[in-house]
């Protein structure tokens, strides 16, 4: 199961996590970036800066409170940051309000630190290893075993305080009982899953959870009774999540001086540069306190910088905790059943590496053809853009990462625009300045675009549609407009652009269209005048005719008619003879 939760829907473009990421455990697909767990170290650091908040930490509370419940026994390992980050009057009340949430029992993760302090001391007083590296730290843990994996070898084989505490309770309370770890860290969750020690640790909350449920429940700390933490004081022990604090347990535990030198490192980056010392031989002989969170873990992944000081929380607990150690007879009988030995292992992968070949090529696909080309400005995530280049052929990085390199392409799209379109392009703000004018626009307006981005739009055309549209917010699409001064006819187009708060235009040049529009009017005009012409003239020629043939027919009828009475007159004068 993920531990910190992803929201794709957030990430855009940003790369801010991959520019944070020490190791690189973000790949970006389409855009957006994606943790890569078999890499990840969980050293929160994308939880911490994502300016989104795209990425969310998974929590176990709702499997705490299932646990409770369902009335199993639930004991919490609280780790000892909790003085520094908890506020209370005694630390009993802390106890007391664990308590009131159900919980069965509230244990220090210190009384585990205290059996890690003596196998340290072993192994310093053994004096067997080149250089001892503290193994409390799971993030450290998992960058040597994934990016380092030639230094395990110096990983002190010891589990770490909330391992050794969860068997020491399982021990106690019985292997049924639910075990709870509350501290800072969220590599703890991972470190709980791990099949080497599963079954230890059930769920892992951190002091965020615990104050939401707290604040739920109405409950206050500093209201609360003194239960006293009574099975043991782990004493120096306490002092493991302060940078140093290991060192100081095992020095004032130690029976005798050992010949290691001891020197603590915390920070991310500055493990990743102990770990590159390391594997060069620079270092030997060495007691080392590595801690991935600056600070120590009073400044986990889950502890906002605003709540708190590292500084004075360190202080504070200096002040606070006496550097004594354990009892030795205690710790031997704390010893006896519980398994503090860890194996480490090589967990690198074996990745593919592109050709140099192979690595021009994609350089050239960003515009860098040459070594001077290559700005290295980090932009991407990535330091060099060789290592960027490498990432896009492992396909854990995009083209498009290289912000000069799409920065200069949209630069270049955008004046190729301007510079070969056909239709007149303009931009001008509430003022009515022009802010941008198409190359075109001297051919039609007389002015270049050095000249038009020095003027007011109303110098040249008339900019009432473009205030219309400006004021109302409202588009104007496919509207016909006739400059007779410049002899020009437009279709336009113009819209408000919100985000830049300027009214964008687009002419498209119609004059032609309108000339030969009016031309074949004309000719229309023409042909139906002539076919009227035509139709008059048929009309009078028709009438003409008709007019002939009236005369016609009325001759013919007075000539038939006396024919008629002739033949008559000459049939009467036979019947009389």
């Amino acid at each position: 199961m993920a531990i910190i939760d992803f929201k794709a829907t957030k990430c855009k473009h940003c790369y801010k996590c991959v520019r944070n990421c020490e190791v690189k455990a973000i790949m970006i697909k389409d855009g957006r970036a994606e943790i890569m767990p078999e890499k990840c170290i969980l050293c929160g650091t994308c939880l911490q800066i994502c300016p989104q908040s795209a990425k969310k930490l998974v929590s176990d509370l709702s499997k705490v409170k299932g646990y409770i419940l369902s009335g199993q026994k639930v004991v919490v390992s609280i780790a000892p940051s909790y003085m520094g980050l908890l506020k209370y009057k005694t630390i009993g009340q802390v106890k007391a309000a664990l308590k009131k949430l159900g919980f069965a029992d509230v244990r220090e993760t210190s009384e585990g630190a205290v059996l890690v302090t003596e196998e340290y001391t072993r192994l310093l007083q053994e004096g067997k290893m080149e250089n001892i590296i503290t193994t409390c730290c799971p993030s450290v843990n998992d960058l040597i075993e994934i990016y380092y994996p030639q230094l395990v070898p110096y990983l002190a084989p010891v589990v770490s305080p909330m391992i050794a505490h969860g068997r020491l309770l399982k021990n106690e309370y019985g292997q049924d009982t639910k075990v709870v770890f509350l501290g800072p860290c969220i590599a703890k969750k991972k470190e709980s899953q791990d099949p080497r020690h599963e079954n230890c640790i059930d769920a892992v909350l951190n002091f965020n959870d615990i104050q939401s449920w707290l604040k739920d429940e109405d409950i206050c700390i500093e209201e609360c009774e003194d239960d006293p933490f009574e099975r043991m004081n782990p004493k120096v022990n306490r002092l493991y999540p302060v940078t140093s604090g290991v060192i100081s347990s095992v020095l004032a535990t130690e029976g005798r001086v050992d010949s290691y030198r001891k020197f603590y490192v915390h920070g991310t980056k500055n493990c990743v540069d102990l770990c590159e010392s390391i594997t060069r031989g620079e270092i030997k002989g060495c007691f080392i306190e590595l801690n991935n969170c600056a600070g120590g873990c009073i400044q986990g992944p889950t502890v906002e910088d605003d709540t708190v000081s590292r500084f004075k929380v360190k202080m504070d607990m200096e002040d606070a905790i006496k550097k004594d150690p354990v009892d030795s007879k205690t710790v031997a009988q704390m010893l006896v059943d519980v398994q503090m030995e860890k194996t480490f292992m090589d967990r690198s992968s074996r990745e593919p590496m592109p050709t140099e070949e192979e690595i021009r090529a994609i350089l050239r696909e960003t515009g860098k053809n040459r070594p001077e080309d290559e700005l290295n400005c980090g932009a991407c995530g990535y330091p060099t853009c060789r290592e960027k280049a490498i990432a896009v052929f492992q396909k854990k990085a995009e083209l498009n990462m290289c912000i000069p390199f799409m920065h200069a392409k949209s630069e270049s799209f955008a004046n190729l625009v301007m510079e070969t379109s056909p239709n007149i392009v303009l931009i001008v703000d509430k003022d009515m300045k022009v802010m941008e004018y198409s190359a075109v626009g001297e051919k039609y307006f007389g002015k270049t675009r050095a000249e038009a981005l020095d003027m007011y739009l109303y110098e040249f055309i008339d900019p009432v549609d473009f205030q219309w549209v400006y004021d109302t917010h409202q588009s104007i699409h496919g509207k016909r407009v006739k400059y007779e001064e410049y002899n020009l006819s437009t279709l336009q187009n113009i819209v408000y652009i919100e985000k830049e708060d300027v009214v964008l235009a687009t002419f498209i040049d119609i004059t032609k269209e309108e000339e030969q529009a009016k031309a074949d009017y004309d000719k229309k005009l023409e042909t139906v005048d002539l076919a009227q012409r035509v139709i008059h003239k048929q009309m009078m020629v028709a009438q003409q005719i008709a007019g002939l043939l009236g005369e016609t027919t009325a001759d013919t009828k007075t000539t038939l008619t006396k024919l008629c009475q002739s033949m008559l007159e000459d049939g009467n004068e036979s019947e009389v003879r």
